[in-house]
Formats: C-alpha cells, sequence, structure tokens
C-alpha cells in the first residue's frame, strides 16, 4: 500500500513512468472490474477485458497528471474512464453499423426497432447519467460508480465519505429518475 501511495503521489506530480508503475500493481483488480462491467454489455460489445483495460490505461496516462490521492480514488475515477470507453466504442460501433455519415433508408421500421434495442442502451444510459449529474452529482457518481464501475455500496460510501444509507438512498432515488428518462 505504501508503494502504490507513493506512485500514485508522484503520478499526481506528472511522472507517467509512476502512473504504469501504478497501474501495474493494479492491473489484476483492474481486469476484475472490466470483466464486471463487460459482462453487462456483451451483448453489443466486441471488447474484451484486455482491451477495455488497456483502453482505459491510455486514456489515464494520456492525462497530464493523474490526479488520485489513494486506491480507492484511482478505482473510482478508473470507473469513469471504462465508462468512458464503453460508451465510446458503443458509439463508434453504433456509427459504423449503421453506415457512418451515408444516407440511410429503412424498409422496416419493425424490424429496425427490434435491431437497435440493446445496443443503444449504453449511449441512453450516459445521456440520462449526464442529465442526473447535473441535476445531483453524488447520485450520478453512486450510478457511475455502481453500473460502470461495479463497486458494491460500501465501496461506493467509502470512497464519496458518505454512509452506506447515503449510497442506498442515493441509488433508489437515482434509479426512479433514470426508469422516468429511459421509459
Amino acid at each position: 500500500m505504501a508503494e502504490l501511495t507513493a506512485l500514485l503521489a508522484a503520478a499526481r506530480d506528472g511522472d507517467n513512468l509512476a502512473a504504469g508503475q501504478a497501474f501495474s500493481l493494479l492491473y489484476d483488480d483492474l481486469c476484475r472490474l472490466a470483466r464486471s462491467r463487460l459482462r453487462q454489455h456483451q451483448d453489443f460489445t466486441l471488447l474484451d477485458t484486455g482491451s477495455l483495460v488497456h483502453e482505459s490505461y491510455l486514456k489515464l496516462i494520456g492525462l497530464e497528471a493523474l490526479k488520485v490521492e489513494d486506491r480507492r480514488h484511482f478505482f473510482t475515477y478508473a470507473a469513469t474512464v471504462m465508462r468512458s470507453v464503453i460508451v465510446d466504442f458503443a458509439r463508434a460501433r453504433s456509427a459504423q453499423r449503421r453506415g457512418g455519415d451515408a444516407e440511410h433508408l429503412v424498409l422496416d421500421t419493425a424490424l429496425s426497432d427490434k435491431i437497435d434495442g440493446a445496443e443503444n442502451d449504453v449511449p441512453r444510459v450516459h445521456e440520462a447519467l449526464e442529465v442526473l449529474a447535473k441535476a445531483d452529482g453524488t447520485r450520478g457518481k453512486i450510478v457511475e460508480m455502481r453500473y460502470f464501475g461495479g463497486l458494491t455500496e460500501l465501496e461506493i460510501a467509502e470512497a464519496l465519505e458518505i454512509s452506506e444509507r447515503t449510497v442506498r438512498r442515493g441509488w433508489e432515488k437515482a434509479r426512479l429518475f433514470l426508469t422516468a428518462e429511459l421509459g
């Protein structure tokens, strides 16, 4: 833990080598997190665990400085980055499947509605989550950490420095909001 804390402190100061070493120490945990995220989204993504972890690493390392305090904060941030990677991939795949900028002609709208379902879920959840985050940042973080990060209520409570009960209430209220937004 002390080694990780020192590496994260160096990464905060812009040391990309230290960020890479911290990433190496946490690689197995990141793979476990990625596996849990991809299990939820396996119907529409071709990403595998390694790809998601490495794409996330590239986004993290591309920052001027990795601004995290400790292991918990790192995983909170990693969940956000993984969400970003999954959403970007889903959007790109959706655009590619629809021919990119090509003009579209739908011959059978009933069939089109059946095909679009699961593939549009992640971008729709992402957009609804952005609306929620603007209305209530804490609830937005709770959903992001639970849905995209796979963190438990206890882990979320520790990361946000709030009680588990507050997390539970926030999750319930956020679910109601998202159901209304997505319904």
